[in-house]
């Protein structure tokens, strides 16, 4: 609008210009006569130009606007040349609110990322050996079962991860339902370590610090994913507790990462990215203890998941992985008094603490029908009640477990999965006082619903059949087999 003020304003300045010429009217006297002439002549003199009074007002009126028109345009200019130094200040400014971020979010503490589970646990009994004297029903894998029991927090995780760059990735978690003698939700280191890649795509690297040890397949399963309550003793029991402090190194192509991923974004469980091979060394006296020897474990880790679709279109999208585990080293379990159906005894020093384990599995991710299988045999530091003393002795186990998905559970985003599982172990359980042999035979049949992804449901029917090794090796029953059996439940949040 202000600019077709301003060429209106020209050009009426123009038009008064040529208006004002052309209206004009010179005048000539004769000298003689003294008679007005409107053009020259002989003896004729100019008194001058002269024009209308009314066109001289109309002049000056065109004049005035021309003025205030003018004085208009200065101040537009004016406002345009503040506009325009304020939008350029306001542009240098985002530029360099840019530029601050960019530098911030290099910086590794603006990349940690939180989250985190809990798990809230119910056991109701059935049927079991109750009567004084007898052994009570206890299990390695939640010490909620037993005797004068109600509700426990099994899990109560946070994680703290992020990418410090390229090449160097972070990983902490802490656990506060630990149980320390009779009192509960303590906090304790579960992870700390470092992933130091050689590569953007971390195809190779190497893991420093306090994790998971590569053996077996569900052992490297967060408990967060995990389908059943608790893992399997037979492959349990080579790490209790899953981790220890080492160095492990890690290959994981990255078709087979694309892959492992995919299977996540379906909702399927998968073990995490512990490489398609796996090599490393580590303490081996178990999570958040002193090491006990100067020999270290060895462990050697290998799966590899399988896209059936080259077996037809019934099988398109089918996943099976396989793979095969082993560990080796010596691992110096304290010895302490303790009394059983056999005898009893004070061991000081084990004969053999050597322990050597191989391990297999096979897994068939639901889609929607899925099995799941794994295998171990070995030898290790084992007690003999008999002749008072820990020495190496045989172990083997495994388990195997069945499990359907099936989604939009009641026409909503949920998910089941009905599962059963079968395990059983013989063997030691080296993370006990005195190493003691351990005969376990249970089967779990439950079914997990996935309401939505921050709150799930487990229920779960288990009958057991278990050795009583308790943390007070002088109780009565220890050493003892103990059955029963009860309903489980399970509410997990994630957040």
């Amino acid at each position: 609008m202000k600019l077709s003020k301003l060429s209106l304003a020209m050009t009426a300045a123009l038009g008064v210009g040529i208006c004002a010429e052309a209206m004009a009217l010179d005048l000539y006297v004769d000298s003689k006569t003294k008679q007005i002439f409107a053009e020259p002549g002989p003896g004729r003199t100019k008194l001058g130009s002269f024009e209308k009074v009314e066109e001289q007002a109309a002049t000056k009126k065109v004049e005035v606007e021309t003025q205030a028109q003018k004085a208009e345009i200065d101040k537009i200019k004016q406002d345009l040349e503040l506009k325009t130094n304020e939008l350029k200040a306001l542009d240098e400014h985002i530029v360099a609110q840019r530029e601050d971020r960019a530098k911030n979010d290099e910086k590794w503490f603006n990349k940690i990322s939180v989250r985190g589970y809990t798990q809230m646990r119910y056991n109701q009994p059935l049927t079991g050996d109750r009567v004084a004297g007898e052994p009570e029903l206890r299990s390695v894998g939640d010490s909620s079962i037993g005797n004068n029991t109600n509700f426990s927090l099994r899990r109560v995780r946070l994680v703290f991860s992020g990418d410090m760059n390229d090449y160097i990735s972070l990983y902490m978690q802490p656990d506060f339902a630990t149980t320390t003698g009779g009192d509960l939700h303590f906090a304790q280191l579960r992870d700390i370590y470092a992933d130091i890649a050689f590569d953007k795509e971390h195809e190779y690297r190497i893991r420093a610090g306090q994790s998971k040890v590569p053996f077996g397949w569900e052992n490297l399963q967060s408990s967060q994913n995990r389908l059943t309550l608790d893992r399997a003793d037979s492959l349990n029991s080579a790490v209790p507790s899953e981790r220890d402090l080492g160095l492990f190194a890690y290959w994981s192509p990255s078709d087979v990462q694309k892959l492992w991923k995919s299977l996540t974004k379906k909702g399927l469980k998968t073990s995490g990215d512990y490489g398609v091979l796996g090599v490393g060394v580590y303490n081996g006296q178990s999570i958040n203890r002193s090491e006990a020897n100067d020999d270290m474990y060895l462990v050697a880790h290998s799966t590899y998941p399988f896209d059936l679709g080259f077996m037809g279109r019934a099988m398109r999208g089918q996943v099976l992985e396989i793979g095969a585990d082993a560990i080796s080293g010596r691992f110096n379990r304290s010895g302490g008094a303790y009394s059983s159906r056999f005898g009893s005894g004070n061991i000081v020093t084990a004969r053999d603490n050597s322990e050597d384990r191989v391990g297999v599995h096979a897994i068939l991710f639901p889609q929607p029908f899925g099995l799941q299988a794994e295998w171990n045999w070995g030898a290790g530091p084992t007690l003999n009640p008999s002749a008072n003393r820990i020495e190496r002795q045989d172990l083997n186990g495994g388990y195997v477990q069945a499990m359907y998905k099936i989604d939009e559970v009641f026409g909503t985003k949920g998910t089941m999965i009905p599962y059963v599982k079968w395990q059983t172990y013989d063997g030691a359980w080296k993370g006990a006082t005195n190493a003691p042999r351990v005969s376990v035979d249970e089967v779990e049949a439950g079914v997990e619903y996935q309401i939505s992804k921050a709150l799930e449901l487990t229920l779960a029917y288990s009958t057991m059949n278990r050795t009583h090794i308790q943390t007070q090796t002088t109780a009565a029953g220890f050493l003892q087999q103990a059955s029963g059996d009860m309903i489980r439940t399970q509410l997990q949040f994630n957040y």
